[in-house]
This record gives C-alpha cells, sequence and structure tokens, in this order.
C-alpha cells in the first residue's frame, strides 16, 4: 500500500472507468448484475474509491443516465444541425439516433438504461423533463409528427426485444417521409 500515496492520482480517470465497466456490465448482463463490488472490480479500484466517485450504485446509475441522455442530445443537435429541411428536423434526428445505433452493445447499454428508467420514478422525471425540453425546442418545426416519434419508440422496443420487423427498412422510409412537409 505504499505506493499507493505514491501513485498520480487522476480522478476523471478512475470516474470515467467506473461509468465504462458499469456500461459494459449493464450492457453484457443487464442491470441487476451492475453492483458496486463488481464494477469495483472490473475498474481495478477498490470499493472505498468506488465511493468516492459515486456514493452508492443509484448514484452510478443515475450518471450513466444523465452520460446516456447527454449522448442522445448531442446526437440529436448534430443530426438536426446539418438537415437542410427544417421542418421535422428533431424527429427524423431522433428516428436516425433511436433506430440506427452503433452498436449492439450500445443497444443492450440503452435497453437496461430504459428498464432501470421504467422502475426508477426519478429516471422517468429526468428523461420526460430532458424530452419536454427538447419537444419544447423543436415545437415550431415538430410539434404535429408525435405519432412518428411514438412510432420510433415502438421500433426500439421492438428492437430491444428481439421481435424482428419484416419490412423494417421500408417502415423507417416512411415514417421519415411523415416529417417531410406535405408535396416533397
Amino acid at each position: 500500500m505504499a505506493n499507493a500515496h505514491k501513485r498520480r492520482k487522476q480522478p476523471e480517470v478512475v470516474r470515467r472507468n467506473l461509468l465504462d465497466h458499469a456500461a459494459r456490465i449493464a450492457a453484457e448482463s443487464g442491470i441487476t448484475a451492475v453492483t458496486v463490488q463488481a464494477v469495483s472490480a472490473a475498474a481495478g479500484v477498490t470499493k472505498g474509491g468506488f465511493t468516492h466517485h459515486f456514493p452508492s450504485k443509484q448514484a452510478l446509475m443515475d450518471a450513466l443516465f444523465q452520460e446516456l441522455l447527454n449522448d442522445i442530445g448531442t446526437a440529436l443537435a448534430e443530426r438536426v444541425q446539418v438537415d437542410p429541411e427544417p421542418h421535422g428536423a428533431f424527429t427524423r434526428a431522433y428516428l436516425n439516433v433511436v433506430v440506427n445505433r452503433d452498436s449492439d452493445e450500445k443497444l443492450n447499454t440503452w435497453a437496461s438504461l430504459a428498464v432501470l428508467m421504467l422502475n426508477d420514478p426519478d429516471l422517468r422525471k429526468t428523461w420526460a423533463d430532458w424530452f419536454l425540453l427538447r419537444l419544447d425546442q423543436y415545437r415550431e418545426t415538430d410539434i404535429d409528427l408525435a405519432i412518428v416519434r411514438l412510432a420510433t419508440d415502438g421500433l426500439w422496443l421492438s428492437d430491444i426485444s428481439g421481435v424482428p420487423l419484416p419490412d423494417r427498412e421500408q417502415l423507417c422510409t416512411r415514417l421519415v417521409q411523415l416529417t417531410l412537409p406535405r408535396g416533397r
């Protein structure tokens, strides 16, 4: 332990490591496998090191959920910014981000966090507040497109539950068409 005092402290690296390992464990084994012990061991830190960054598993899950919202928010903003058609840009971005995730690992992490959200009233409120803020931000261009966003959520639920959609690509194309102004 004498070396522990000589080791250079890197709190942001340790915090990031804990979050990454928690996400990986959630993706591979589900939320119930995300324990203080499992995440600490995977990240190579003591339980004390864990609690230095996150006072509880709930604090870790809250941070992981907030990080997911930040990632989604960034991806949405990038897509809205480059969309040449303002009408429906947010909804098209939402459809694109939700149904075209980068990897199965990210899908599994989203699925695990979604299940966590459904069981946690505070996270449900966090999601609702976050989403309502974006709907308010884009109300001039996207207010009448709730049906497309709800269908997008249904696609995502189908993906995470493993229910195949035979005409998934065609459905996505049709949903995009519904976001465009009439006559386009």
